[in-house]
Order: structure tokens, then C-alpha cells, then sequence
């Protein structure tokens, strides 16, 4: 088993769990389903296809930052002329005076997730491949949101979870005085040296299929249970939100880069 590092940084980020239209929820952590939405997109796949090799994949998260929630109130449709506001789901225009839909749209405001992805050997070379040549390029959940560079830490290697207790953190360090500081990692099972918690996310994708006689694929999706533990890691490890996280960023890959 090898595994990548990846960064998911941007003024914005949005991991839907249990959104309807009008309420756009976002998780507090990226999500499997939006990892393996990043992976396909990457690799070129289109809707409707088939990601069951990727089911193999492993994602374990470290919360560098968490952000702060915001939302924005969207409205669509508004002020238009029938036949240009947005269709039903018949394909139907709606009529006069309903035609403006309104939703709340929740986001993650500069937060920034460090993933360990790990799995097989050869697809985590494919992986590997995709982000570093992407078809469509990445984002962070919703188009809007673009993905922050430096995005692929590394190469295939080794021990990718394990190089999570010794990768900078791209936060500032809370006092001179501190030796250790409090990191949250989410994991499909429990670990950590400190308080964990269990959190349940709808968020495995199971069926993408294009039923018959309708216009879009089905998105269905299995709920499953993940482990928030607290690491006590090395205060040091704080190298600031900057350019001085940067640098201390690419000191560490260059003894960990494939």
C-alpha cells in the first residue's frame, strides 16, 4: 500500500452530506464522495460512469485549519421571462410569479484539510497520474470554489498517514511557550492519543447509474460512521498561514517528493 498527500486550501470550501435544493449544507471535513469526485473528474470520467475501483481508495484527514461557516443566499430565475427561468424537473417552465427559486448555499471559509490518500499500488499511481495532469481540473466541492496550490504534496509514498505527524501545519503557533499542540484527524477507524468522537456522513457513493427514461444519473449514497481523534503534536509543526509556511512546506517535501 503507497499512498499521496494532498493540500485542500481556498478562500472557500463546500463538502455537501445532506443537501436538498434550497439548503446547500456543507460537511466540516471533505467528504469520500468528494474525493472520488475529484479523482474522476481528474481522470476525465463522465457521469454515469462507474467508480467501483476507486472504492478501494483510503482517505484520512488532517484539519490544519477548520475554517469558519458562512452561507450565501442565492437566488435564480428572478426577473425573467418565462421561457428563460430554470425547468422543473418534467422539463416544464414554471408559471408566472414562481419562477424565482431561492437557496442558502453553506460554505468553509479558509480552512485547510491535509488528505492522506493510500490504496493499492497501481491505482495510487493512476491517481497519482490524474491530479497531476487533470482532464477537468479540481475544486473544492463546488465549481466556484477553486482549489489552492500547492495541491499534490507528493509522490506515491510509503507512509502517507504516518508523514501526517511530520508534515508543517499551515496554521500559526498559539503561544511561544507551547510544546504540543491539539490536531484533529478523521479516520474511517479510531485512533489518537486524545478525545475522540464518532461522526456519521452520507457520503459513499453506491449507484451512479442512468436509469431509464430519466435525463440524469441517480445519486445514491450509503451513510457511514468516522472517527475524529486529537493528536498532541509537536508546536513546531505551526509554520504559519504564509509565505513562511510555504518554505517550511517545501523544505519537508524535498525529503519526501517521489
Amino acid at each position: 500500500m503507497t499512498g499521496l498527500l494532498l493540500r485542500l486550501a481556498g478562500p472557500m470550501q463546500s463538502w455537501g452530506d445532506h443537501s436538498t435544493f434550497s439548503v446547500r449544507d456543507t460537511a466540516t471535513v471533505p467528504t469520500r464522495s468528494a474525493m472520488i469526485g475529484i479523482i474522476a473528474a481528474a481522470q476525465g470520467r463522465r457521469r454515469g460512469e462507474s467508480m467501483s475501483d476507486l472504492a478501494a481508495l483510503e482517505f484520512t484527514v488532517r484539519v490544519d485549519r477548520p475554517g469558519r461557516l458562512m452561507y450565501d443566499f442565492h437566488t435564480v430565475g428572478g426577473g425573467l421571462p418565462p421561457e428563460r427561468t430554470v425547468p422543473t424537473a418534467e422539463g416544464k417552465r414554471r408559471p408566472a410569479g414562481t419562477g424565482t427559486i431561492v437557496s442558502r448555499r453553506f460554505y468553509l471559509a479558509d480552512a485547510v484539510f491535509t488528505v492522506a490518500v493510500t490504496g493499492p499500488d497501481a491505482l495510487v499511481d493512476q491517481v497519482h497520474e490524474a491530479l497531476t495532469n487533470p482532464v477537468w481540473a479540481p475544486y473544492l466541492g463546488r465549481r466556484s470554489c477553486p482549489v489552492e496550490h500547492p495541491f499534490v504534496l507528493s509522490g506515491p509514498i510509503t507512509d502517507a498517514v504516518g508523514d501526517l505527524d511530520h508534515l508543517p501545519l499551515n496554521r500559526s503557533r498559539p503561544s511561544r511557550d507551547a510544546d504540543f499542540v491539539s490536531v484533529d484527524f478523521v479516520t474511517g477507524g479510531p485512533g489518537g492519543d486524545g478525545a475522540a468522537s464518532r461522526m456519521t456522513l452520507n457520503d459513499v457513493p453506491v449507484d451512479l447509474d442512468l436509469a431509464a427514461g430519466e435525463p440524469r444519473p441517480r445519486r445514491r449514497f450509503l451513510t457511514r460512521e468516522v472517527h475524529v481523534s486529537s493528536r498532541s503534536l509537536p508546536a513546531d509543526l505551526c509554520a504559519g498561514i504564509g509565505a513562511e509556511y510555504l518554505d517550511a512546506l517545501d523544505q519537508h517535501l524535498r525529503g519526501v517528493r517521489t
